[in-house]
């Protein structure tokens, strides 16, 4: 029986470089198999947005292209999978992003009882730097842009709520190559951990259109 044929999704895992366009393939999977789609970042992002504690220490450091404390990642992680929309499954968009965070995600996915699928959307380094310096983002409901293959009708203006797109903090030309340089030093390694755990990394080429994408995912699931 195909995992999508199963009352119980379990785990998925989505990876890639900043630009890959794995939130948005999140998003997509996510609604079609009919479970949350649950990103840190956009955890982290709304503490930012509500100016909490949280969020001005989180504001530094994605300003300086760092990453975010494993302890404090894995705390929002754990609460955020304990919530009863989680119980058939979830698909995790940007978590874990180290090895701390992939020791503590396959501690708490046994706990849960969920099997886990793990895919990298993979896309070449002149594209990741194109998308990410075109993208843009509304501040007020989120939608996303980009200026080379998905622009607004009216330049800078979201076409859902027409309010003032923005850059975000950590798509600004002189932090990309710190994040770049965080996924490939700190991020890809833990691709090893799931190896050696039975895991295989399934491969997707992110290049392609963004529907051709998504059913390559979508196929590769309903295959496993």
């Amino acid at each position: 029986m195909s995992r999508l044929a199963e009352d119980r999704i379990g785990a998925i895992i989505i990876f890639g470089p900043p630009g890959a366009g794995k939130g948005t393939q999140a998003r997509r999977i996510a609604a079609r198999c009919g479970i949350p789609q649950v990103s840190t970042g956009d955890m982290i992002r709304d503490e930012m947005h509500r100016e909490t504690e949280l969020g001005r220490k989180a504001q530094n450091k994605i300003a300086a292209g760092k990453l975010i404390g494993d302890e404090l990642v894995n705390a929002l992680a754990t609460a955020r999978l304990a919530q009863p929309d989680c119980e058939r499954g979830f698909l995790l968009d940007g978590y874990p992003r180290t090895a701390g965070q992939v020791g503590h995600v396959d501690r708490l996915l046994q706990s849960l009882g969920h099997r886990t699928t793990v895919i990298e959307i993979q896309i070449g380094y002149n594209e990741l730097i194109r998308r990410i310096t075109g993208r843009r983002l509304c501040p007020k409901c989120g939608a996303i842009f980009n200026i080379h293959s998905q622009p607004p009708a009216i330049s800078d203006v979201c076409d859902v709520c027409h309010a003032r797109l923005v850059v975000r903090t950590d798509d600004r030309a002189e932090v990309i190559g710190e994040r770049l340089r965080a996924y490939e030093e700190e991020t890809r390694p833990i691709f090893e951990v799931f190896r050696n755990k039975g895991e295989m990394i399934h491969a997707v080429q992110g290049e392609e259109a963004e529907e051709v994408v998504f059913e390559t995912i979508f196929g590769l699931l309903d295959r496993i």
